[in-house]
């Protein structure tokens, strides 16, 4: 912990030439280490007053490097709960470095990643599921993947987790003092109503597993893969959805040789479409890669395009859809039938495969149902419309091994196994519960949970 008697510094916005730019300083020394660095328009020092925005100029080598905005939080209101100073200088990328330079010349140092938030989960400003909310926030691409972050960030889930860790404390401490009282056979916690608590306790938390399909897929974008054989219209498809030209088009066979992938906002969520290599025999070898790629793509994706010319004859059509079928699973991935180019189709499209959406990638028929689809999916995951929703795969992998621990304890209790037992699988799932919010945490999940923050956060 020694590292908190630092003061640290680092640029707080995105790197590069802006409007404006904001430097973050944190610590002890925030405060004399700004002031001996600015003055007010008349040449006089600046006394730092909380809450309050101070325009100064700012001096590097007695020359005015710029004219600022500075603004002083103090310690224990503040983001670190440190002193903190913000200064808003010009974009400038000459004059952040400079600025940069100056702080630590004057007693600072370049602040880690992600050693801001770091501090405010030390200084016990937030938790450490608060911790990645924030990251989440940040990096949050579509409007349910912002509002699943606010809601974390706002402490939803550490007040359910410490909840269901409070239950779980008050009868681990009787079937404890059970225990210490083992030679008089005293029972201090009621079997019945213990097996009831965990029977509720682990289908709340099983509900809050099983809702991280759903969590991870807003989070990180559904991946949806356009899949195939060639010339059946799988690039248009995505140049249409993306609304430019991303892929190569053109009626020779085998044209797309390389996954190609981009990320589009439907209704509040993001998709992320891979457009693979049509699915042929071929001895072109570096065809075959691309063919082989697609598999591997397939096989990854929550939601599989199946684009087939509805011009082409049936029986090899419903081959290839066999096929698909085959290499899918259907427990965890959607298949979605489209057959193109039915503007050219002389005749009512018969519904020949089950579900299945007739599309024109020309004309744009039939796009709107296939958009309307793709929602419907996401509504079929487990978690949806839940209050509380997993995103972040240290605590469904932290939720997972608590659920383990208390079905131990559970078939324990119901085989009337000895109190010791129990009270350790007890244990065992408080201490997965409490490394959700940090209650309990270690020097490399630190380490490895902020390391993904950028420097200045």
């Amino acid at each position: 912990m020694n590292f908190l008697e630092d003061t640290i510094c680092a640029v707080a916005t995105a790197p590069g030439q802006s409007g404006i730019s904001v430097v973050r300083i944190s610590g002890k020394e925030s405060k004399r280490i700004v002031e001996d660095l600015i003055k007010n328009f008349d040449g006089d020092n600046i006394d730092l007053k909380p809450r309050k925005a101070h325009f100064a100029n700012l001096f590097h080598n007695d020359s005015l490097l710029d004219q600022v905005v500075v603004t002083y939080f103090k310690a224990p209101a503040s983001y670190t709960g440190e002193d903190v100073v913000e200064i808003s200088t010009h974009g400038s990328v000459y004059v952040q470095q400079s600025l940069i330079e100056l702080l630590i010349n004057n007693g600072a140092r370049l602040a880690e990643a992600g050693e801001f938030t770091k501090r405010a989960f030390l200084n016990s400003k937030i938790d450490l599921s608060q911790s990645e909310a924030i990251a989440d926030l940040i990096a949050s691409e579509s409007k349910v993947g912002h509002q699943l972050a606010i809601k974390q960030l706002k402490g939803n889930i550490s007040t359910e987790i410490n909840t269901l860790r409070e239950h779980l404390v008050n009868f681990a401490s009787l079937i404890e003092l059970e225990l210490d009282f083992g030679e008089e056979d005293v029972e201090f916690a009621d079997r019945k109503e213990l097996l009831e608590l965990l029977n509720k306790i682990l289908t709340r938390i099983k509900l809050l597993t099983n809702s991280f399909k759903y969590g991870n897929a807003v989070k990180e974008g559904i991946p949806v893969a356009i899949a195939g054989p060639p010339n059946t219209g799988k690039s248009s498809l995505l140049n249409y959805l993306l609304n430019e030209d991303k892929a190569i088009v053109s009626e020779i066979p085998g044209t797309t040789r390389d996954t190609i992938e981009d990320k589009i906002n439907i209704s509040g969520y993001t998709f992320r479409f891979i457009d693979t290599a049509g699915i042929r025999d071929t001895p072109d070898v570096v065809e075959s890669l691309g063919i082989e790629r697609t598999h591997q793509r397939i096989s990854k994706a929550a939601i599989i395009l199946l684009v087939l010319d509805i011009n082409d004859d049936v029986l090899e059509n419903e081959k290839i859809l066999e096929k698909i079928k085959a290499s899918i699973m259907e427990d965890e991935q959607q298949l979605i039938l489209l057959l193109n180019k039915s503007d050219i189709y002389k005749r009512d499209v018969p519904n020949l495969f089950g579900k299945q959406i007739a599309i024109s990638v020309k004309t744009g028929e039939g796009l709107d149902i296939l958009n309307q689809e793709l929602i419907n999916v996401i509504k079929e995951m487990p978690g949806y419309n839940q209050e509380l929703v997993l995103t972040n795969m240290r605590h469904y992998q932290a939720f997972k091994k608590a659920v383990e621990a208390l079905e131990r304890a559970r078939i324990g209790i119901s085989s009337n196994i000895s109190s010791d037992f129990v009270a350790q699988d007890i244990r065992e799932a408080l201490h997965y519960l409490g490394e959700v919010t940090g209650a309990i945490s270690t020097d490399e999940i630190l380490g490895a949970i902020f390391s993904r923050f950028c420097i200045g956060k």
